[in-house]
């Protein structure tokens, strides 16, 4: 067995001359640490000697090295000889000596900066076009489930939201509130310098309505519920579920993506608002403590200069944002492959992956809205 050969080697050096004195068995298991043994020696050497008395056994793969090996070194100016009193070793090198002519050891090169940025820039298209084709599979089960209603899986949708956004209230809403507060007393201190303390209520419920909530909501959702869905579809690849639902005639898009994507698209907006309230309570507590600015006073402002818009600017980005999400995460856990460290690498790609795809989607809106003057 492969397992069970084994070669030891030791060197001596003399000048310039490298003894290399083998014992075992020199197969195909045993010549790759052989050979970076001796290209480890080879500085400021000129004369190579390999002592095969220790041998007890050489394949074709240990001859075919040593025979290739002579060929290198004679391109490196070293001479090499072979020490050898066995027959059928001697033979069995003439033999492959015969077959392989000026054949030489294939180098490893390290490849160069076009040809790794040509393989990543290939295997990331790769990519986009499996994405593609599973947000094609994720429209056409939309547009299938909507068509027969009855094929919508409430149970599982209403699980997904329980798990994926009620349980995530408590973490938004802290998250929100002390955003809210660090703006609000940072922006306070710039504030008070021009005697302009009431406009903290402009900036912070204009910048909280439209921006920061829904972004921060996305962000805390991505990774929570995002590497959730990654880490749970990847388990069920590695034990195989999603192929024995396949074989059962269940569609995993239908099953396992779709509630997951339904729910969080519902629960969305519900949570950017919850974002808007908490934030925003937590700069109102700011303003009474640091700028001595009342709650009715704030309220007061707060009515007559943030304008409704506002708040359905921010709140209409959620089912866009949660789709993202959704989609990345599911998409990733898909890639999952037959070992744990894959669960790992792909969780973590699909959080970035969809913080990321959150903040371009947020500029597109920033850009579209801005153009329309809303």
């Amino acid at each position: 067995m492969a397992s069970e050969q084994k070669l030891s080697y030791k060197s001596s050096l003399n000048n310039a001359q490298l003894d290399v004195y083998l014992t075992g068995d020199l197969t195909l298991y045993t010549t790759s640490r052989l050979q970076k043994y001796i290209f480890s020696k080879l500085q400021n050497i000129s004369e190579l000697n390999i002592d095969l008395d220790g041998v007890t056994s050489i394949d074709t793969a240990g001859a075919i090295y040593i025979n290739c090996l002579k060929s290198t070194l004679l391109d490196k100016n070293i001479s090499i000889s072979l020490t050898c009193k066995d027959e059928k070793i001697l033979k069995t090198l003439n033999d492959i000596k015969s077959v392989v002519v000026n054949k030489k050891i294939p180098q490893q090169q390290k490849a160069s900066f076009l040809e790794n940025l040509g393989e990543d820039v290939y295997l990331r298209y790769k990519k986009f076009l499996e994405f593609l084709t599973f947000f094609g599979q994720i429209v056409y089960g939309f547009f299938y489930t909507f068509k027969h209603i009855a094929t919508l899986r409430y149970k599982e949708i209403l699980f997904e939201i329980n798990e994926n956004a009620i349980k995530a209230f408590a973490i938004v809403g802290v998250t929100s509130f002390l955003v809210g507060v660090v703006t609000a007393y940072q922006s306070a201190y710039q504030l008070k310098i021009y005697g302009a303390n009431i406009f903290i209520v402009d900036m912070l419920g204009i910048s909280m309505f439209r921006e920061l909530s829904p972004l921060l909501t996305a962000i805390v959702i991505a990774g929570r519920s995002g590497s959730a869905f990654t880490a749970q579809i990847g388990a069920m690849k590695i034990t195989e579920e999603l192929d024995a639902m396949r074989t059962m005639g269940f569609d995993p898009i239908a099953f396992l993506v779709l509630p997951r994507i339904i729910a969080l698209m519902i629960m969305m907006p519900l949570l950017i608002f919850l974002s808007d309230v908490t934030s925003i309570f937590g700069g109102m507590i700011v303003a009474k403590l640091d700028l001595g600015i009342s709650v009715s006073l704030f309220l007061d402002r707060f009515n007559e200069v943030i304008a409704a818009k506002h708040f359905f600017v921010g709140i209409s980005k959620g089912p866009f944002f949660a789709f993202l999400i959704a989609s990345i995460g599911v998409f990733r856990g898909m890639l999952v492959k037959d070992d744990t460290q894959s669960i790992g690498f792909n969780t973590t790609k699909s959080v970035v992956e969809s913080i990321f795809a959150v903040i371009v989607c947020d500029a597109v809106f920033s850009i579209i809205y801005t153009n329309l003057g809303i």
